[in-house]
């Protein structure tokens, strides 16, 4: 990524376009003691080197242009409710979709750019995401797979890379077969919301997407919110969840006509990183 993109970075987050002109060593982690010991860090790593692996990892792209202006925010408010920093990555793959890993790596795939309307969605969706890391509940889904407590996982993380490898594909593909229960998926849905509103981030984007949704046939439904709760109940809860704080959601726009649109370059050309 050109320079000139890294210079609004803020410090809080460790973003894939900053790896340019640095090891990759460096943008998977420094090594450091707290890197090596921490379960969630960890699992992370592992997920991280396996998508690294895969080369779907986006290392620069002119996408990152459109991403990080609405990512930025989000992760700056929500990094108060995390202990480990935020790191955002682009992921080449054909199905738009979003997913968040332990230890703070959210990603992001080209394809949901494309998909999305407006500023407001992309933002909802990720708000959604991060929500997930808040609550660790990729963490909780890969202790409840692996039927151990959160402690035992943790001491299985550690007992070498091999055992954390295997745990990191079984996370992986949990994560991208929608394996969050319904209550889970609603908490992040509130969770999520009051995360964009505290980031300026109009909250009411998330609910735009699944009225699309639900006026939508089954097979058009994209495959990373077609299995979650129902989509009229998201709906309900939300706007249920924003007129308790009016003094909170009551300053944004509910009407989907007063959304940004996204400017997203076609066919951007992308650098993997390897």
């Amino acid at each position: 990524m050109a320079k000139s993109r890294q210079a609004g970075v803020l410090g809080i987050l460790a973003l894939a376009g900053a790896v340019l002109g640095a090891s990759a060593l460096a943008a998977r982690g420094s090594g450091s003691e707290p890197q090596a010991t921490d379960p969630e860090l960890v699992m992370g790593q592992a997920v991280f080197e396996e998508l690294v692996k895969r080369a779907e990892v986006v290392e620069s792209s002119p996408l990152y242009e459109t991403l990080l202006p609405v990512i930025e925010p989000i992760l700056r408010t929500a990094q108060l409710q995390y202990p480990h920093p935020f790191k955002v990555y682009l992921v080449h793959e054909p199905a738009p979709n979003a997913f968040a890993t332990p230890g703070g790596n959210v990603y992001v795939t080209d394809s949901l750019l494309y998909f999305v309307k407006n500023r407001e969605q992309l933002a909802g969706t990720l708000c959604h995401e991060v929500a997930h890391t808040i609550h660790r509940d990729s963490m909780e889904l890969l202790a409840k797979r692996e039927r151990l407590a959160r402690a035992e996982l943790g001491v299985a993380i550690l007992l070498g890379p091999t055992r954390a490898h295997l745990l990191a594909l079984a996370l992986l593909g949990q994560l991208q077969s929608l394996g969050y229960s319904r209550d889970v998926e609603a908490r992040a849905d509130l969770t999520g919301s009051d995360v964009c509103a505290a980031a300026g981030s109009n909250p009411w984007g998330l609910v735009w997407l699944f009225r699309e949704f639900k006026d939508s046939r089954e097979t058009e439904i994209p495959q990373f919110l077609s299995d979650h709760p129902n989509d009229q109940n998201r709906i309900d809860a939300l706007e249920q969840h924003f007129r308790g704080d009016p003094s909170v959601f009551g300053k944004f726009d509910a009407n989907p006509n007063s959304g940004t649109p996204l400017t997203v370059p076609r066919k951007a050309p992308e650098v993997f990183l390897r």
